[in-house]
């Protein structure tokens, strides 16, 4: 844990911030150890990690979040930068008064329709949340107080996020096994309005009136290398290491993968063996089993490997491999 407590901003300019920075930064392809960033409370701690996505930076960094504190970028994010950037909001105690009914909630949110949708209450057209002066210790211990003061509104308007699509397009100019950004997703946002109809006082029917597009959505789009070399030549260390990653094996993994596979086939995808026809760099015999990775088999590295990758998973995984391979050969 960073602090206690962090301030929150609000999201959507959060969010721009975040992007602009990945733009500024994501000039160069994308790097299978990055550094990721936590802000919180004035304070930042970086650290350097293969994760992938936030929630896997998050538990490398040992940070614990409660499920109320908010992350932005949101845990799922994929890392799609050299230099990633995550900010850190810790929720606190919040009471929301509507009439008589008071809930208590913990919120990171310092924005009063959001606190009131996560207390679970409604706002009406023509309603006012207004934060309210603590009275007394004893009633709300020293939380902040958000009190709707209704006044008969029969419509009711809802802002509403609209996601983005993952897109990617193919470079052959950007050699396979790298990515960059081309362009950051950012959400869309749309306005509903509903007549509401209500018995007893209470909400019984909503019927849609209106719906406006505020924003349309603007879609991520990563950029995947595809450019396969001539590897008549055994290739360097850091591009077949930068293939073994790009097929999804761990970092603690791709040294042992490393050994097997330079003495297979010297990292060459069109390496034949004449006697028994084995094929590629896994010397998968027959080659046509790599079809099942992909059917650019024959001549994309990474799809060579993403096929060994699963095979060697009958030794326990790479290292398990590399000491059967030491004493029987594995094939």
């Amino acid at each position: 844990m960073i602090s206690a407590a962090f301030g929150f901003l609000i999201a959507s300019n959060i969010s721009r911030a975040h992007a602009e920075e990945i733009k500024d930064n994501e000039a160069e392809a994308i790097s299978a150890e990055h550094f990721v960033t936590f802000y919180e409370d004035g304070k930042k701690l970086t650290i350097k990690t293969d994760a992938s996505t936030v929630d896997e930076a998050l538990k490398r960094a040992k940070i614990q979040l409660a499920d109320s504190d908010h992350v932005d970028p949101n845990r799922e994010e994929k890392i799609n930068s050299n230099n990633y950037r995550v900010n850190i909001y810790r929720s606190r105690p919040v009471l929301v008064k509507d009439g008589i009914i008071k809930k208590y909630i913990m919120s990171a949110s310092y924005d009063k329709s959001t606190i009131i949708k996560e207390a679970g209450l409604s706002v009406y057209d023509g309603d006012k949340i207004a934060l309210a002066a603590t009275k007394t210790v004893t009633e709300t211990g020293l939380v902040d107080t958000y009190e709707i003061k209704r006044n008969g509104g029969s419509t009711i308007t809802i802002d509403e996020d609209l996601a983005y699509s993952e897109k990617t397009e193919s470079d052959p100019e950007l050699t396979a096994g790298q990515q960059k950004v081309k362009q950051v997703g950012e959400l869309g946002k749309k306005s509903t309005t509903y007549s509401v109809k209500f018995k007893d006082g209470k909400e019984v029917e909503r019927i849609k009136v209106s719906e406006v597009i505020i924003k349309d959505p603007v879609n991520r789009i990563t950029v995947i290398g595809a450019k396969i070399a001539d590897f008549s030549a055994s290739p360097d260390r850091a591009t077949c290491e930068s293939w073994i990653r790009a097929a999804g094996v761990s970092e603690s993994d791709v040294a042992s993968a490393y050994w097997i596979i330079q003495r297979e086939s010297n990292c060459r995808y069109n390496a034949t063996n004449k006697s028994s026809g084995a094929y590629g760099i896994p010397q998968s015999l027959p080659g046509t089993k790599m079809a099942s990775a992909g059917s650019d088999w024959q001549t994309n590295p990474v799809t060579q490997i993403k096929w060994m990758h699963k095979y060697v998973n009958r030794y326990g995984g790479w290292s398990g491999a590399v000491e059967f391979w030491k004493k029987h050969h594995w094939y």
